[in-house]
C-alpha cells in the first residue's frame, strides 16, 4: 500500500542518491585533476610510458642551463633533462607514474612531482618516495654543443 506523502510528485529517492554520489565522484576528480595544468591525461602516450615522445627532434635549450647534480622541467615538451654527473645528460618523460601528473622541480638529486609527493632519480628515474611505484620512462636527449635536442 502506497502512503499519500510518498505518491507527491518528484524525484525518486533512488534517483536523488544517485545523483548525489555521481555529483560526489565528479567533484572529487576535478579536485584530483586541478586545472592549474599539473595534471595530464594518457592521451598523449605518456602516462605509463607510452611509445610517443611529444617534441621528438626539436631543441630544448642550452646544456648549460642544466646544473651538475640537478635539472630543469621542460612542461611544454612534458620532459625533464637532468645532468647527474658533469657532461652526462639523462632525459625522462615528465609525467609523473603515479596518476599522471607533470613533475614541477629538480632539488636534491631528485625529480619531484607536486601532486601527492613522488620523487624521481635524476640519475635513472627510479622511484626515491612517494606513492609511485614505477620509474620514469627514459626519453633520449642528444648534445651537440651547447644544445640539447629531444628524440
Amino acid at each position: 500500500m502506497t502512503h499519500p506523502a510518498s505518491a507527491q510528485a518528484g524525484p525518486a529517492r533512488r534517483a536523488v542518491v544517485a545523483t548525489a554520489g555521481v555529483c560526489g565522484l565528479a567533484t572529487l576528480l576535478a579536485a584530483c585533476g586541478g586545472s592549474d595544468g599539473k595534471k595530464e591525461n594518457a592521451q598523449d602516450g605518456e602516462k605509463g610510458g607510452g611509445a610517443a615522445q611529444p617534441g621528438a627532434g626539436a631543441a630544448l635549450g642550452r646544456a648549460a642551463d642544466i646544473p651538475e647534480g640537478g635539472g630543469k622541467v621542460f612542461p611544454d615538451r612534458k620532459v625533464v633533462v637532468t645532468q647527474p654527473s658533469k657532461g652526462e645528460f639523462k632525459a625522462f618523460s615528465a609525467v609523473c607514474t603515479h596518476q599522471g601528473c607533470l613533475v614541477k622541480e629538480v632539488a636534491d638529486g631528485t625529480i619531484n612531482c607536486p601532486c601527492h609527493d613522488s620523487r624521481f632519480s635524476v640519475t635513472d628515474g627510479s622511484v626515491r618516495g612517494g606513492p609511485a611505484r614505477q620509474p620514469l620512462p627514459a626519453r633520449k636527449v642528444s648534445v651537440n654543443g651547447d644544445s640539447l635536442t629531444l628524440g
